[in-house]
């Protein structure tokens, strides 16, 4: 019986691995320690607010009601209601008019404008998300909404037919189309500068195949700039969502709260938000009507990661075209 000796196959040798210097160590620990950090924050207000809000849910409606006068005799579920309805309709009336008035301002500072033009506008757009939102406020309610009012008047005449714009326009317009506006300035210079960042990454040979191949400078951008920034768009947008639905003070000073699933967007009285509501409500809530706010806050939260997930889950969709290819 012959054996015929297979040929050996010589395993290369493994690399020994560098040793690491102290300053390495230092900073792979400090980083790992920082990704912990937040997980445990966030774990740790999440289990706050489902602690202090259950309370809420399982105590009777009656109980409730006797105690907490602004509950007007609702149920948590039927109080939460109307402000999230009024939270999302804010939020979405701030990005419908924010978003393409960023894109637009973004591709101009990223591809139209002169350099010393872009470097200045860009500062500008960056020193205005570091504004209080108190001082929009005062800016909404003091100077916005006289000017806004006969805008309104304007848009209930003509297009008063429209359930949207259904009149009369309150007068002062304290309503949740001025809170919306001044919500979009807010959140304008957010969804600009991380559009101008993803803007500027976009590869310069497709920006030079495209007019090599004769398209003109809009035709560029529609076809290599704006496909490859689809993804980071909706990230900004986001990123301004989530200022939209958070944001307190600027909205309780140009709001009259109301809790009514109402469409109304020139009436006054009609909507609220829930951060705006839990400013307001928390000097004077006590006992059960804190662990009210502190469920509306949990909602709000639960709103908030939900949008995110599905930002990330659109991102994620679109992971298949890179640009970089």
């Amino acid at each position: 019986m012959t054996t015929t000796d297979e040929p050996k196959v010589h395993e290369p040798a493994a690399t020994p691995r560098p040793p690491q210097r102290p300053g390495d160590r230092i900073f792979s620990a400090s980083a790992k320690y920082a990704g912990v950090l937040i997980l445990v924050v966030l774990a740790a207000v999440a289990i706050f607010l489902v602690t202090e809000g259950w309370p809420a849910i399982t105590t009777p409606t009656d109980t409730l009601a006797k105690s907490i006068n602004w509950l007007e005799g609702k149920s948590v579920l039927a109080y939460v209601g109307p402000l999230v309805f009024g939270t999302i309709l804010a939020a979405l009336i701030a990005l419908v008019i924010a978003t393409p008035i960023a894109i637009g301002v973004a591709l101009f500072i990223s591809h139209y404008a002169p350099r010393r033009v872009a470097s200045s506008l860009g500062y500008v757009i960056d020193l205005l998300a570091a504004i209080p939102s108190v001082v929009y406020g005062l800016w909404g309610a003091l100077w916005l909404m006289p000017k806004v009012h006969p805008f309104f008047e304007w848009l209930s005449t003509y297009f008063g037919w429209i359930p949207l714009f259904a009149g009369p326009a309150a007068n002062p317009p304290r309503t949740i189309l001025t809170a919306g506006i001044v919500l979009a300035v807010m959140i304008l210079p957010i969804i600009t500068a991380v559009s101008r960042e993803i803007f500027l990454q976009t590869p310069t040979l497709h920006e030079e195949a495209a007019l090599a191949l004769g398209a003109t400078r809009w035709e560029m951008i529609r076809m290599s700039v704006l496909p490859f920034a689809r993804s980071g768009i909706i990230s900004a947008t986001m990123l301004g969502l989530g200022r939209a639905l958070g944001e307190t003070m600027a909205v309780a000073m140009v709001l009259s709260p109301g809790l009514l699933y109402s469409i109304f967007v020139l009436k006054a009285g009609q909507q609220q938000n829930i951060a705006a509501n839990i400013a307001l409500k928390f000097p004077e809530a006590s006992g059960k009507g804190v662990n009210v706010l502190i469920f509306t806050g949990l909602v709000l939260f639960v709103i908030t990661l939900l949008v995110n997930m599905f930002a990330r889950w659109i991102v994620s969709r679109r992971a298949e075209f890179s640009g970089a290819n």
